[in-house]
């Protein structure tokens, strides 16, 4: 069996696309907080929540990315054929 090598360029780029849906599932959590006046140590005790979205966003967008990459692979695979 061979192994699975994955390079540190596409390591790092997930990454930062992994901290991004976490920014943006705090600020969600953060607008939420000043829409309905609720305490800001809802911040920390809603942590759990929080992480649940930045994994649901995060997936959301890895589905995205790939429905992307598969329509180009085949568009380029019909322009081939042309």
């Amino acid at each position: 069996m061979k192994d699975l090598v994955i390079p540190a360029k596409t390591l790092r780029r997930e990454l930062w696309i992994l901290l991004g849906c976490l920014g943006a599932a705090i600020l969600v959590n953060v607008g939420a907080i000043i829409a309905y006046d609720r305490p800001w140590k809802e911040l920390f005790t809603q942590i759990g929540y929080t992480l649940t979205v930045t994994i649901l966003l995060y997936l959301v967008l890895l589905l995205g990315r790939g429905l992307v990459a598969g329509l180009i692979h085949i568009i380029r695979k019909i322009n081939r054929h042309d």
